[in-house]
């Protein structure tokens, strides 16, 4: 499997730490019970430890739809591909507008690609990777040639969303256990094109652990008679974004380390030359890597963009690209852990 091309569109309103805790303090005035200060300025040390730095969200005028779309035909370019080429289209994003019949179909309408075939996955941040994992099982069987990977991911300035403002009207200081991962949360929209190609192997090693999933949740309206109920789902609110970050990264991190430990029995990382990690955390995939012997292979972009979820690992390449960091033929890796919990990594020639 070949990926022809890959783009990534962010939007232009850029917030810094100091923007995302001022935020919350205007909204939170009203709400929180206690020393608003102290919260703010432990938001501010967190945000500062993990390394987060700056992250973008939509502008004025500025629509999913539309940085979706300009995406797509960026990555139409720099395939030399028509719409017309593409068999398949499948949207791994988290953030959506449709759950009926699929955010897939609204996308290749919005584009006028009225007869390509169109389905969503979704399996929260690692959604990108596991739709690269199923396209490479597609084109084993021979199906398609051209299959087209969109993800947007916008939730932070959707009306009535799942984390601004509402996660930030705090309460009370204990809140934030389980609500500062909201305010690591930036926006983008990327568009990958794979093609048919048995001379290109990749490489995938993905597990799951599901005795953690009610650690990272967005519930929806009578969630309580589709799961076991647990008191960690919905601390927010139903259709809030509730993650208890600290205990999701401690808790998976010796998996995120065990799959890309058994990614390099199949491939040596001295062949790597970069590794692109979920932007999760900057200071927690360092650490994860440099049990590894990898942290110098980690290319970051959570620093200057947020955690941009399904966004993660397509932006990077993207951004590393661009930079001159990596180059057509190099080796690269993702290495992904999500909610549910799901952890992957993979390598392929760029």
């Amino acid at each position: 499997m070949k990926l022809e091309s890959v783009q990534a569109v962010f939007p232009s309103r850029k917030l810094t730490n100091a923007d995302l805790v001022e935020l919350i303090h205007q909204h939170s005035q009203g709400t929180f019970k206690g020393d608003l200060n102290k919260a703010l300025r432990r938001i501010a040390l967190l945000l500062k430890y993990s390394g987060a730095e700056e992250r973008y969200w939509l502008g004025d005028n500025e629509a999913p739809v539309l940085l979706m779309s300009t995406a797509v035909n960026k990555a139409l370019e720099e395939a030399n591909l028509s719409k017309q080429e593409i068999d398949l289209l499948i949207y791994a994003g988290i953030d959506k507008g449709f759950t009926e019949p699929s955010q897939a179909h609204f996308v290749a309408n919005a584009l006028g690609m009225d007869k390509v075939e169109c389905f969503d996955i979704l399996e929260g941040c690692m959604s990108w990777s596991r739709a690269v994992k199923v396209t490479y099982a597609i084109f084993a069987e021979g199906a398609y040639k051209h299959i087209m990977i969109v993800n947007g991911e916008f939730a932070q300035t959707r009306k009535d969303g799942p984390g601004y403002p509402a996660n930030f009207m705090l309460r009370n200081l204990d809140q934030i256990a389980w609500t500062f991962p909201t305010y690591t949360v930036g926006e983008a929209a990327t568009a990958t094109i794979l093609s048919r190609d048995p001379n290109r192997k990749w490489e995938f090693c993905i597990s799951s652990s599901n005795d953690l999933v009610d650690l990272c949740t967005i519930p929806l309206e009578g969630y309580e008679g589709y799961c076991s109920l647990s008191d960690r789902i919905g601390r927010n609110g139903t259709g809030r974004f509730t993650s208890f970050g600290k205990e999701l990264h401690e808790k998976g991190k010796p998996e995120a380390i065990k799959v890309f430990r058994e990614l390099g029995e199949k491939v040596p990382p001295k062949n790597i030359k970069a590794i692109f990690p979920h932007t999760s955390s900057k200071t927690e995939w360092d650490d994860a890597a440099k049990k590894l012997g990898v942290k110098h292979l980690l290319y970051h972009i959570y620093p200057s963009y947020g955690n941009i979820a399904t966004a993660s690992v397509p932006a990077g390449i993207v951004l590393a690209a661009s930079g001159g960091c990596i180059k057509r033929g190099d080796r690269v890796a993702g290495w992904v852990g999500s909610s549910g919990t799901s952890f992957a990594a993979y390598s392929f020639v760029y």
